[in-house]
């Protein structure tokens, strides 16, 4: 039989993703797309609490906020660049900005809140990592989870080694830090690197951050091995979809048929064969009720 693609092997994941588990996803765009699916389908899902989070420094900075529950002040208040007359913070998506500093603060640690608490009580967190690339604020010294369309010359852009990012994402996974008490002794989590590409890198620096955040991966899973998981999204991604009708029109992220497909894929891995059914009665459900989300329980 001719074979027209280079199947990715998955194989079954130790660690199983049900509907008994409360999950947090975090990381980037990819992890929004599943998110937004497994939330419709009725899973326990916190998706994305700051926004989308693209390098690996900054997914460490806000779990450790979720850990710490740390309130954002005016000190963390930023205006936005572009003559956009709203204000966000250096933590957050665009999404977040508010007309005043008092909205934004209003809603950001409302959503702090909420966020903390669904943290405090999870027990599978599923982790896109988006990008190596990362920028510094220079004035601030921080690396920031958005740039504000702020002017570039207030950043400098640097790459995250993959020995960085394992040591942050190590600081979440053990969280063995002496100045805080573990809270992540019943967690397990699934790390995957996005299918998306960022091209605004150019073809080159795209593949350095890619294989980048996939040795860092890799290692993790290494260190980590009873409690981390690899799912090959971004291999099924360039392997087994790598013509262009599997992509947006921007040519940079999958269609909305790609991500069904890996959907689909991370489901054969991840979920456990007792929560096939009420899956897939939970899809029949929402294709009949024209999209609105499944009630959980």
């Amino acid at each position: 039989m001719l074979k027209l693609q280079t199947p990715v092997d998955c194989g079954k994941s130790r660690i199983q993703i049900s509907y008994k588990d409360r999950i947090m996803i975090i990381g980037s765009c990819f992890a929004d797309n599943i998110g937004v699916r497994m939330s419709a389908l009725g899973f326990d899902v916190c998706v994305n609490p700051f926004g989308t989070l693209y390098n690996p420094q900054s997914i460490c900075n806000s779990l450790s906020r979720l850990t710490d529950c740390r309130e954002f002040t005016m000190e963390d208040c930023e205006p936005m660049g572009s003559g956009a007359g709203l204000v966000c913070s250096f933590s957050h998506h665009t999404s977040f900005a508010r007309r005043n500093p008092e909205a934004f603060l209003e809603n950001a640690n409302r959503r702090l809140h909420e966020a903390s608490e669904f943290w405090h009580g999870c027990n599978k967190v599923i982790m896109t990592l988006g990008t190596s690339w990362c920028y510094r604020h220079i004035a601030g010294d921080i690396i920031v989870s958005n740039c504000l369309k702020r002017d570039a010359r207030e950043f400098v852009r640097e790459r995250m080694e993959p020995g960085d990012t394992v040591r942050v994402l190590s600081e979440i996974i053990s969280d063995d830090r002496p100045d805080r008490t573990s809270v992540t002794g019943g967690r397990s989590f699934i790390l995957t690197v996005s299918p998306i590409r960022h091209f605004k890198d150019g073809a080159h620096g795209n593949q350095v951050s890619k294989a980048s955040l996939l040795l860092a991966a890799d290692r993790l899973c290494s260190i980590f091995h009873d409690r981390c998981e690899y799912f090959p999204s971004y291999e099924i991604m360039m392997d087994e979809l790598r013509d262009y009708r599997f992509y947006a029109e921007d040519m940079l992220h999958p269609s909305d048929q790609a991500v069904g497909y890996i959907w689909d894929r991370f489901c054969g891995f991840a979920l456990p064969d007792e929560d096939r059914q009420q899956l897939a009665a939970n899809e029949k459900r929402l294709r009949q009720s024209g999209h609105r989300p499944i009630p959980r329980g």
